[in-house]
């Protein structure tokens, strides 16, 4: 961290590894500083500045982001502390403010859980590293905790996923909050899924016929037929309002769950709720991040966008 010294303010700064070390490096890098760059919402982190110490795009080889210092995440928090409901709803609050401003932007968050959750002093919440996480299964196989939050959809590659699949998570850190300790704690992929279905109740047919993926059908008819747990007998002594929000969150079928925005009206947020912090953003413009550039291309339009850069 450091201070700005225009400001006084506190800021963190983050030098990327090794940028250009080969195509899909640069690639990452570039989509890392446009998606940053076209964030500008008080619940995701976007940045105050980038800069890079080489004079000319010959020399050009590192870069630095400049962003709001946040201080603490939302596991460390959790780790020390039980939290009061009224921070559990100031914070969920602020979850899905950010994702609805994320999702009409037209980006998928993919990998939400608490240590992507920072949060400063105020109770203030950014969503960190969105948008980033297109890793593939066996690069993901190591991240255990990573898993306890995913949904289901993505946990088995079961179809092309929405939006929602951040809403799930968004009920997994909800339901952590209030009970103190991991919803579903599977051990691998398939644990993680007897988990979930331990609580959600076996899929109906209907679900099932919706799958793409024929090992996904058979693996789901192969199962014991589970019942459907009452979220409330999970959730003893929770406000019965966040109940019923999270049972329209952790819901196993996709296309049921509410969206952020739907979720951001539920009468659980109804003493906070202000609609004019709950905005939308532009669309982001995903062309390049789809090609496949030579190096020194992804370099050249890496540095023209550090040069382009406004401060805010």
């Amino acid at each position: 961290s450091a201070v700005d010294g225009r400001s006084g303010t506190k800021v963190a700064i983050k030098k990327l590894y090794r940028p250009f070390q080969s195509e899909l490096f640069a690639k990452r890098a570039y989509r890392e500083l446009r998606l940053l760059k076209h964030m500008k919402h008080e619940n995701v982190i976007g940045i105050l500045d980038v800069f890079t110490p080489n004079g000319t795009l010959e020399k050009f080889n590192d870069f630095y982001l400049v962003m709001p210092f946040m201080g603490t995440d939302l596991s460390k928090i959790m780790k020390h502390e039980k939290l009061t409901e009224d921070r559990i709803q100031f914070l969920v609050y602020q979850m899905l403010k950010g994702l609805k401003y994320i999702h009409s932007s037209g980006i998928i968050h993919r990998d939400l859980k608490p240590g992507n959750l920072a949060v400063n002093e105020d109770c203030e919440l950014k969503i960190l590293d969105f948008g980033l996480a297109r890793h593939t299964d066996s690069e993901m196989t190591g991240y255990v905790v990573t898993r306890w939050y995913r949904a289901p959809e993505v946990i088995l590659n079961w179809m092309h996923y929405t939006q929602t699949v951040d809403i799930w998570s968004v009920g997994c850190i909800m339901a952590e909050m209030i009970t103190g300790r991991p919803l579903f704690k599977g051990n691998d992929h398939l644990d993680q899924l007897t988990e979930i279905m331990k609580i959600t109740g076996t899929p109906t047919q209907d679900f099932v016929q919706k799958l793409q993926s024929q090992d996904a059908k058979n693996y789901i008819k192969s199962l014991p037929k589970v019942q459907k747990k009452d979220f409330a007998s999970i959730l003893k002594y929770a406000n019965p309002l966040a109940v019923n929000l999270l049972e329209k969150m952790l819901v196993l079928d996709a296309e049921k769950r509410v969206t952020a925005a739907e979720a951001l009206m539920h009468p659980y947020f109804e003493p906070i709720h202000d609609p004019e912090e709950e905005i939308e953003a532009e669309k982001y413009d995903e062309t390049f991040d789809n090609m496949d550039l030579p190096l020194d291309e992804w370099k050249r339009i890496t540095y023209k966008e550090i040069l382009n850069f406004k401060p805010p």
